[in-house]
């Protein structure tokens, strides 16, 4: 039997504008995050992936494979109105058990809906209502499987607008032309690894043992991987947040010292609303600079905390050790790393570390009611004075696996600023 469905958006940035913008349909179509033939692209339309374009291709390379193709700004808003737009529609028809990202949503079949008939039966009237409802233009893959990872794999199978059903007995020789690296969870170094074991091909995969891939990944997660294979919906680990953080690349006006610390501020207020919004406390701060061909970074742990005045103590601390000799800033980054969650955290005792007894609670109240404010009224009606000058540069930026919470945040980490591993394990104790 069917138990899993999932929902795959088709080149889902490029779709939602040209829903938007008529004049762009029947025209390949790729977006960027900013308008400059410097950047690259995010997103593209499916004809605009037929010629070659990728998401990271120089926009001069894009026109250059696709002459006439039309480079548009990325617009968040309008993505994650399109995507709650699109949820609605799937809700019509079916109740959605899991969002995987901006594009990709997962339900589990009911009992009455899982013979392959009743299962393609609701997979193309969910693809009536996403056109009635989100728009002509946002189409979608639907995937019909005995369990969420195959659900995955055959969404995947039939792009554009496609419907691909993997029933139990078909399993595992339907997977057999795959390649390995079609297979979920199997990234580049997990298929140097298999290679490594004379695992090269998805049918010598599918004849490992249970033993085998679990001594291959080193873990259970091996074991997991051979029951999915043979259509076992086996629970995916629960996804912990392991740092929250925001990057910005500055605009001309505040590539200079006290642009970038107005910036750093304000993005660190950012990740504060979320940290608090998310239960969790940091325990610590990694804080990046970049400059023209250079770029500096800097990290310190601390008794973990979610109160932003702390966290502005110790921003202030990380950005003294920067090289002051440095003025042309092109781009900063903050993230707050060490989360545990508010369960796990200890209060500081009163009157030994604190600089006065009770100041947890007074702390705890004023970034509630900021917060309130700025739930209520809108982002930046109240801030600490440190982010004032940087205030209209904090753009949002999807992030995969994470939606924006438009009521939070702004912004997003643009990549190229986070801490690696190694800068994190080395940051000194503060």
């Amino acid at each position: 039997m069917l138990q899993s469905l999932l929902i795959d958006y088709n080149g889902f940035f490029a779709s939602c504008e040209q829903q938007e913008r008529p004049d762009l349909r029947g025209r390949p179509v790729a977006v960027v995050p900013v308008l400059s033939e410097t950047t690259s692209c995010i997103a593209a339309s499916y004809d605009a992936k037929r010629a070659g374009i990728r998401v990271g291709t120089p926009v001069a390379e894009a026109r250059r494979l696709c002459p006439g193709i039309a480079i548009v700004e990325s617009r968040p808003e309008i993505y994650l109105r399109h995507h709650q737009n699109l949820l609605t529609a799937v809700e019509t028809c079916l109740p959605v058990t899991e969002v995987w990202s901006i594009d990709e949503v997962w339900c589990r079949l009911p009992p009455g809906l899982q013979s392959p008939e009743a299962a393609r039966a609701v997979a193309r009237k969910i693809k009536r209502a996403i056109t009635r409802l989100a728009g002509e233009c946002l189409t979608c893959s639907v995937g019909l499987a005995p369990n969420a990872w195959l659900a995955k794999i055959a969404s995947d199978l039939e792009k554009p607008d496609g419907l691909v059903v993997i029933e139990q007995h078909e399993l595992p020789d339907r997977l057999h032309p795959l390649k390995l690296r079609d297979l979920p969870g199997i990234g580049e170094n997990m298929e140097q690894r298999l290679r490594d074991e004379g695992v090269d091909t998805v049918t010598k995969f599918c004849a490992a043992s249970i033993q085998d891939l679990r001594r291959i990944w080193g873990s259970i997660e091996g074991e997991r991987m051979w029951r999915r294979l043979r259509g076992e919906e086996v629970p995916l680990p629960p996804r912990r947040i392991g740092s929250i953080g925001h990057a910005q690349i500055l605009g001309p006006e505040l590539r200079n010292p006290e642009g970038a610390r107005a910036t750093l501020h304000r993005l660190l207020q950012k990740a504060a609303l979320r940290l608090r919004h998310g239960h969790l406390y940091a325990g610590g701060l990694h804080v990046a600079l970049k400059y023209r061909g250079a770029r500096w970074s800097d990290a310190v742990t601390f008794a973990d905390t979610q109160d932003t005045l702390e966290l502005i103590r110790v921003l202030n601390l990380l950005w003294d050790r920067r090289p002051v000799r440095r003025i042309d800033h092109f781009s900063v980054g903050v993230t707050l790393f060490a989360l545990v969650p508010q369960g796990s955290h200890t209060a500081t005792l009163p009157g030994i570390l604190e600089a006065r007894p009770g100041d947890d609670a007074r702390r705890a109240a004023l970034n509630a009611t900021l917060d309130h404010i700025n739930k209520k009224l809108g982002k930046h009606s109240v801030v600490y004075g440190g982010a004032l000058g940087a205030l209209a540069y904090a753009p949002i930026r999807i992030a995969f696996q994470r939606i924006p919470d438009l009521v939070l945040e702004e912004g997003e980490p643009d990549g190229e600023l986070f801490p690696t591993a190694a800068e994190l394990a080395s940051a000194r104790h503060y």
